[in-house]
């Protein structure tokens, strides 16, 4: 009977996947002929209209696939296309991982639907996980379809639209199987350098990188607070003491970061809804994810010239090596 079960609910589960797909993709329409209806939403087009300049771009400069994906776009008539529910131990920072054809291994399962993902969140603490649900704008599906700009991104800028284009795009480029890190620090990379490439060629200045600062010294806190709790979870504590522990590791975090906010970023509250929900294990899952190997792959960019078809060729032979020998090289890299 268990083994049923697992086997329904594993079929219950794909089978949403698959139904919400099916329902992005029906939604799909050319970009091109929402800009072109003088019915649809001005700002709406106007915003499109600029997201295919940013697109061309991608293509013609930053030799990134040249396909529909980000030509079409979907109005989804919600705020998150999926939800992703992260869980851990309640004294572990390891994810509950969870595998795919497709995508390998990920930290995270995605639902279409938020009540969905409140149901297993549920069901996750009832075991006594820590559990988090993540609300997502978009996500790639690595070429397997054309790829819409959905209504839960029109929020947005036209700078920061234009970023995820290319990160998704970088997504389609190359994505090794069962590595989150390199493949989400080589996105990073490419769009954060694509980003700069794409001011530079609308003739703007570059970004004084304030916000960008306030990122780093934001996610460095976390870290730090995610090294002291990984090593106090090694400690043979009794379970009430180490809840103790680790609720003083969170408030410890809040303090840190109430303190750089006012003394050095004049007072800026951008993480402040952060950092004042309810802390746990999973929260902390994301950071580092992004961005670990993004100083390696700009060193390899450099040692390329600058020239995005050699370095993607170098990005591919390092995704070619064995687990172990990849991280080697790409802390070589980081640390040249």
């Amino acid at each position: 009977m268990l083994l049923l079960l697992n086997g329904c609910t594993s079929i219950s589960y794909y089978s949403q996947l698959a139904s919400g797909q099916l329902q992005l993709l029906r939604a799909r329409e050319p970009v091109s002929e929402v800009v072109a209806d003088p019915a649809r939403d001005p700002q709406l087009r106007a915003h499109l209209a600029q997201s295919q300049q940013a697109r061309s771009f991608a293509s013609d400069q930053l030799h990134l696939p040249d396909n529909q994906s980000y030509r079409l776009y979907a109005d989804i008539g919600r705020p998150f296309v999926v939800w992703n529910v992260f869980a851990t131990p309640e004294f572990s920072l390891t994810a509950q991982n969870h595998c795919f054809p497709i995508a390998g291994c990920v930290a995270y399962r995605g639902y279409y639907s938020q009540g969905a993902a409140r149901g297993e969140a549920a069901v996750q603490r009832l075991q006594g996980m820590d559990v988090t649900i993540g609300g997502v704008e978009a996500y790639s599906t690595l070429g397997w379809f054309n790829d819409p700009i959905i209504s839960s991104m029109m929020s947005w800028g036209d700078e920061r639209l234009a970023t995820l284009i290319f990160h998704e795009l970088a997504h389609q480029r190359l994505y090794v199987k069962d590595d989150t890190e390199f493949n989400e620090s080589f996105a990073t990379f490419v769009e954060q350098e694509g980003t700069r490439q794409w001011r530079a060629f609308r003739h703007l200045p570059a970004d004084n990188g304030s916000q960008a600062r306030q990122r780093d010294e934001f996610i460095e806190l976390v870290l730090a607070t995610r090294a002291r709790l990984e090593l106090l979870y090694t400690l043979p504590l009794p379970p009430e003491q180490m809840r103790q522990r680790k609720a003083a590791e969170f408030e410890r975090l809040r303090t840190q970061y109430r303190k750089i906010r006012d003394s050095q970023w004049s007072g800026d509250k951008r993480y402040d809804a952060w950092i004042n929900a309810p802390m746990n294990n999973a929260r902390l899952l994301p950071f580092g994810l992004y961005d670990q190997w993004v100083p390696a792959f700009e060193v390899l960019f450099q040692q390329t010239g600058g020239n995005w078809p050699a370095f993607y060729a170098a990005a591919e032979k390092l995704g070619a090596l064995p687990a172990e020998q990849r991280k080697a090289a790409l802390k070589a890299l980081a640390e040249s």
